[in-house]
């Protein structure tokens, strides 16, 4: 039988425009370069000034000066001379012997194996763009929520969770043993698993103790291991000591691998001035774009009345050109606003720079000040810097959570995760704190804190456990 019922509900909708405008603001300055060229280069429409139009012609000359200068290189037999140009791109004294076109980073390496796999197109954007949000030690900071709703933005459509999922398992299929892994545990468990275990006892135990144990491993629950693996003392520390020699990061750093220096372009620049801290960006584009109306003019009366597509295509590029210029002018405002707000909430830290006077911050503080959506202001901060007196800033990393200390002040949460790492820098290597031995450190200095609370920043910092550092001495 067919029913007819009506339905109330609330739902919301975000335009294609609202996306378009999202993503641009989570473009970082060198990011907002290669897209205001590129819409240079796709819209007639629009003009960029004099200036910028030199500043972009000498980049484009300067790419391609580069790529000459090293295809010379890869014939040039004065190697002598040609080193002088290394010493400003490696963070060692020591000069390579071979050109830097030679090296690639365990992401390009990553990536060529993707490129040998048989999957879908769509599998494999998803998958490149995990790899490329690994850190320096081939882990992944981000979480799956996060990391959908980012290739969504950047895909323009829907992604779906298992989609994400699936990439990520094809990542983890890839060498180095672990990439893509999130924590410690599961980089050991994935090294373990790839052994063959059939002639050692003790590597057994190792994955049993790491994939069902764990938890009491950290806990210090040894009589717990001893009866569920039915093992001594003696037997646990040959297991702790086979586990030792793996690795702990899927990529480990070494002394011989040449890494070109990150040169950052700071987004913002603060400066100090008697007790006021001033706030620009970088570099203003708002007012380095406009509409070249000649040309829309001469275009509009060409193509007469009667040629639909043509007026058609000259409107959908105005339009265009407009929207971009609009949305460059409001990223610059939002950009302005947002960071004057932090400033204002951190400014003890950005008067001396000390990390111990960071506050307790979240993205819901800015929201309420400045009326902005979160989305707005998670992408405005997520890949951002500023350029201050006292070095470069990465404004993610003044967002922290805040804890109460004896005193009842409210401490931001980056001040404990800074004496947790200090402690264990100077701690005796062969004689490493447990967590329970920082809680009272903390204690001692003033700040009650539970001993989960400890255990959870250090796994953040990628900090492993006291008798796995004792191993590692």
């Amino acid at each position: 039988m067919i029913n007819q019922s009506q339905i109330q509900k609330q739902q919301m909708k975000i335009s294609p425009q609202q996306i378009h405008l999202l993503n641009l603001y989570a473009l970082s300055t060198l990011e907002l370069e290669q897209r205001l060229k590129n819409e240079l280069e796709e819209n007639p429409f629009l003009e960029a000034s004099e200036e910028d139009s030199d500043e972009l012609a000498e980049q484009k000359a300067s790419d391609t000066q580069d790529y000459q200068d090293w295809d010379e290189y890869a014939y040039s037999d004065d190697m002598e001379n040609d080193k002088l140009a290394f010493q400003s791109y490696l963070n060692t004294e020591e000069v390579p012997s071979k050109p830097l076109v030679y090296f690639t980073d365990f992401k390009e390496d990553a990536k060529q194996q993707l490129r040998l796999l048989e999957v879908d197109e769509n599998m494999s954007e998803i998958a490149a763009y995990i790899i490329d949000m690994l850190n320096d030690r081939g882990m992944l900071d981000r979480s799956m929520d996060e990391l959908v709703e980012d290739i969504s933005f950047k895909k323009q459509c829907l992604v779906e969770l298992e989609d994400v999922q699936a990439a990520l398992e094809i990542v983890q299929t890839l060498e180095p043993i672990g990439i893509g892994v999130s924590t410690i545990r599961d980089c050991l468990l994935m090294q373990l698993k790839a052994m063959d275990k059939e002639d050692s006892r003790t590597a057994r135990l190792a994955q049993l103790l790491v994939e069902q144990h764990y938890d009491e491993l950290i806990n210090r629950q040894f009589e717990k291991i001893y009866h569920a693996l039915r093992i001594n003392g003696d037997q646990l520390r040959k297991v702790l000591a086979f586990i030792g020699k793996l690795k702990f990061y899927p990529v480990r750093e070494t002394t011989a691998t040449y890494e070109p220096r990150q040169t950052i372009i700071p987004d913002f620049v603060i400066n100090r001035v008697g007790d006021t801290i001033q706030v620009n960006l970088y570099k203003s584009k708002k007012d380095s774009f406009f509409i070249n109306q000649s040309l829309y003019e001469q275009s509009a009366s060409a193509c007469g009345t009667k040629d639909k597509t043509s007026q058609q295509y000259i409107k959908n590029k105005l339009q265009s050109a407009q929207w971009f210029i609009d949305a460059v002018k409001q990223r610059e405002e939002t950009m302005l606003k947002i960071m004057k707000c932090i400033v204002q909430i951190q400014h003890d830290y950005f008067m001396d720079g000390d990390i111990m006077l960071i506050k307790p911050m979240v993205l819901r503080h800015i929201s309420d000040i400045t009326g902005l959506d979160l989305a707005t202001i998670s992408r405005i901060t997520g890949n951002k810097h500023a350029d201050t007196h006292f070095g470069p800033v990465c404004l993610k990393n003044l967002f922290s959570e805040g804890i109460a200390d004896q005193t009842g002040k409210v401490i931001s949460s980056k001040v404990i995760q800074n004496i947790i790492e200090e402690t264990i820098v100077q701690e005796d290597k062969c004689k490493p704190y447990t967590d329970q031995q920082l809680v009272n450190i903390l204690m001692d200095r003033g700040y009650k804190i539970a001993r989960r609370t400890v255990t959870k920043y250090r796994e953040h910092m990628k900090i492993p456990i006291a008798q796995v550092r004792a191993v590692l001495v």
